[in-house]
């Protein structure tokens, strides 16, 4: 139900932008974003977005990323810019509090590859 894009390979110092789109019967989502994990890591906060605007990043990425969302088509986007090899993820596309069909609860997307080459 997340479906996620715009994920690949950029060198440093360059910008990717994701989007994530949310389908189904949706009723209500409280907020959207995304979280990245390395392998063998946890997984760590990117942004988070409410369906009023309020965001929080994670120290990692601020003044870095982005986030901004479209309330209407159920989607996210997360622009990075600045990418560093450390940013190296795999981006994963988050719906908390999500009402589908009557029922609430928390949606992952199935990840996206970022790949900063330095």
């Amino acid at each position: 139900q997340l479906v996620e894009a715009g994920g690949g390979l950029v060198q440093a110092g360059g910008s990717l932008r994701l989007s994530c789109a949310a389908s189904g019967s949706i009723t209500k989502i409280n907020a959207m974003g995304w979280y990245r994990q390395a392998p063998g890591k946890q997984r760590e906060l990117v942004a988070v977005i409410t369906g009023g605007g309020s965001t929080n990043y994670g120290d990692s990425v601020k003044g870095r990323f982005t986030i901004s969302r479209d309330n209407a088509k159920n989607t996210v986007y997360l622009q990075m810019d600045s990418l560093k090899p450390e940013d190296t993820r795999v981006y994963y596309c988050v719906a908390l509090g999500m009402v589908v069909a009557g029922a609430d609860g928390d949606y992952w997307g199935q990840g996206t590859q970022v790949t900063v080459s330095s």
